[in-house]
């Protein structure tokens, strides 16, 4: 066996010398304290019974890789539809929903080289929507160039051709839209993993198909990226969640011109803090756009991944001028994928997430978690659902126009237990909430 990487020698000695530190001398992770959900504890409702779950798309054999999915009307016919990444089968789908809330999939694109995220847009300007595809070729820790970047343009009759916008770079995590520089044309944000090597980078439109690239950050580990108006001057900022040992979200405020500044906006001490996910929300309501992510990593070298008990939710709450303050939502082992939602239908934003990495060996570890907001911006977890395990990303959209929130779930089966599997779900709310 050849030698590890030195990177790779320094984490491994990092998270030995941590839990031997748990063990020995009781100490923790420089963080704010953290309490994982506990089954039936007195500050979760057990909620079970809220959702009814149903598989839709293709029959599956295996063991799914369902890195992204999206929910958006693709073809603009009035009812929802379900894209989504198969990082296994190296495909982009389209789950389309016809009458009496059915849905029929179809292959919108092959040979993708492991597609991690997506987002519908559209990119050409002619009326229909173009999907911005990540790609990562290897899912895993990898240092060599193997990232792409495609756009699916849509010729407007459902079908989608295949444009190459970055390649052999490393490995891409995320790619967005926004206009930078204030031309009128849509660029890309995008994040680049790697492994030892990454960075941010923002890709200046310069010909309908072709752009330049322009280097925000160098750091490994970009998870995502998300493009908003932060800072209300008119023009698209981007905050980019970084993992690995730097365990940040960064944030690039935008002068209108393409010029930006950057800063730290969150940090943690703890290297194995494992950064998982990030969206774009607003909690509070006051207009401004807020983030909202999540810590429950287990891609990482570390041989057994699973449930550390400071994983979790949480929001940077954005108070003007660029500036945002950290606030604990709660935890959740394994978390992934925290959506926005207003899942009761009380006018407060409630947040949802799903648990990839929780202990699935043992019996009854939460899969779905609904944190309910008081209204005050408290937050209590119930437990929508057990199993199946392994979600990875969610989606929460009305796909039957009666106000109820439903949720689409993507699960990704790259560890054992595989005795609880799903690849794509739709959970409709069995009442209203």
């Amino acid at each position: 066996m050849g030698e590890l990487p030195v990177s790779l020698k320094k984490r491994i000695l990092w998270v030995v010398a941590v839990w031997l530190c748990f063990v020995w001398m009781g100490c923790k992770p420089e963080l704010k304290p953290v309490t994982p959900i506990l089954k039936k504890s007195a500050s979760t409702v057990e909620s079970v019974n809220l959702f009814e779950h149903t598989a839709i798309g293709d029959d599956f054999e295996g063991k799914p890789w369902i890195a992204h999915i999206d929910l958006v009307d693709l073809d603009e016919d009035g009812l929802l539809d379900v894209i989504g990444c198969d990082s296994q089968q190296g495909t982009v789908f389209w789950v389309k929903q016809g009458k009496a809330i059915s849905f029929k999939e179809q292959t919108l694109a092959e040979d993708m080289n492991g597609p991690v995220h997506l987002e519908a847009v559209d990119m050409d300007v002619d009326g229909d929507l173009d999907i911005l595809v990540a790609s990562m070729s290897v899912i895993f820790p990898n240092n060599d160039h193997i990232g792409f970047v495609y756009i699916l343009e849509n010729d407007g009759e459902e079908n989608f051709t295949r444009r190459t916008i970055l390649e052999n770079v490393m490995r891409v995590s995320d790619v967005r839209a926004g206009d930078f520089n204030g031309d009128g044309q849509l660029d890309l944000a995008v994040g680049q993993f790697g492994y030892d090597q990454g960075m941010v980078q923002w890709l200046e439109r310069v010909g309908p198909w072709s752009f330049k690239s322009h280097v925000l950050l160098k750091l490994s580990g970009t998870v995502h990226v998300c493009v908003a108006d932060y800072d209300g001057d008119g023009s698209e900022d981007i905050a980019a969640q970084v993992s690995q040992q730097w365990e940040e979200v960064h944030y690039f405020q935008n002068d209108g011109s393409g010029n930006f500044s950057g800063k730290v906006i969150f940090g943690s001490t703890n290297e194995d803090f494992a950064s998982s996910g990030m969206t774009l929300c607003d909690l509070n309501q006051d207009g401004r756009p807020d983030l909202l992510f999540s810590n429950g990593d287990g891609f990482g070298p570390t041989p057994l991944p699973g449930a550390r008990p400071w994983h979790g939710v949480q929001w940077l709450e954005n108070t003007g001028a660029g500036n945002f303050e950290y606030r604990r939502i709660g935890g959740l082992p394994g978390a992934y994928s925290p959506v926005e939602c207003d899942l009761d239908g009380d006018g407060h934003k409630d947040v949802v997430a799903a648990s990839c990495f929780n202990d699935w060996f043992q019996a009854e570890h939460e899969s779905l978690v609904w944190f309910r907001n008081d209204g005050n911006m408290g937050f209590t977890p119930h437990i929508l659902a057990y199993e199946p395990t392994h979600l990875l990303t969610l989606g929460v959209a009305d796909f039957d126009g009666s106000g109820n929130p439903w949720i689409v779930s993507g699960a990704f089966h790259a560890w054992p237990p595989y005795d609880k599997l799903s690849r794509l779900l739709i959970w409709k709310p069995k009442t209203a909430l």
